[in-house]
């Protein structure tokens, strides 16, 4: 058994506005998905990041997505695939040079919020990140949603020569379908840290979980998302770290 990366979306504040603990949670993931200003940072926080990250030995990840700071990038907007692709070059670049001036490389990247859900329902959405991905260096994973039915996105990463890792969250609600529950919606989020700690552990594990809807849901997991911006986030985010540390040894 693999197990998964665990990835945390960090560099999320901007000018006087702080978000995150993303100093107490980065010494207990692999993967840290940085802000690229669009949806939220700034260059100093996005430096300030990548270089946190560098000095724990953490992967730096680009977080592109749409241009909504007002809404955190958690709105859809009516954006051609096109310029989906533009501005994901545009953010990509951005966080590659930071990264360059910090001596380090970027190593995969994750789509946000709104953008991201749009894609595992668009395939000309996706087809577009993954041109700007192609563009940009096709060797760098792609981060998606790990879904139901995950082999059309295995179909058009082959078609496009792009690596993709599936991705899977520890707190929060699925359909039947394999997509999050709209936060809109009761229980759509985990707040029980024994509740979160347990699919995490069923997902690495490859055991399916209770959809929403009460039927049975299997996804593939590269790698496992997890929040930091609490300190009961960050306490859960430590259990999910230990836990995966005795299935290392299984």
């Amino acid at each position: 058994m693999t197990v998964p990366l665990l990835n945390c979306d960090m560099g999320e504040s901007f000018g006087n506005y702080s978000l995150g603990l993303d100093s107490e949670v980065m010494p207990h993931v692999d993967c840290a998905n940085i802000a690229c200003g669009f949806h939220a940072s700034d260059p100093h926080v996005m430096r300030r990041t990548v270089r946190l990250a560098v000095e724990h030995g953490v992967r730096v990840g680009a977080h592109p997505g749409y241009p909504d700071l007002m809404g955190f990038g958690r709105r859809s907007m009516n954006c051609p695939p096109a310029e989906v692709e533009d501005m994901v070059l545009y953010q990509v670049g951005a966080l590659a040079g930071i990264c360059e001036a910090e001596g380090t490389k970027l190593q995969y990247i994750k789509p946000h919020g709104a953008l991201y859900n749009d894609m595992a329902r668009d395939a000309e959405l996706l087809r577009a990140v993954m041109r700007a991905v192609r563009s940009y260096d096709a060797a760098l994973p792609l981060m998606l949603m790990a879904t139901a039915e995950p082999e059309p996105s295995r179909r058009l990463a082959r078609e496009m020569g792009v690596a993709i890792w599936f991705e899977t969250f520890a707190d929060r609600a699925y359909d039947a379908q394999g997509h999050l529950v709209s936060r809109r919606e009761p229980g759509a989020v985990h707040h029980d840290q024994e509740i979160i700690v347990a699919q995490a552990v069923r997902l690495a594990r490859g055991e399916p979980l209770q959809a929403n809807d009460g039927t049975s849901l299997h996804l593939p997991c590269d790698t496992l998302c997890v929040h930091g911006d609490n300190p009961e986030s960050v306490a859960a985010v430590r259990a999910i770290r230990d836990a995966f540390q005795t299935l290392d040894r299984v």
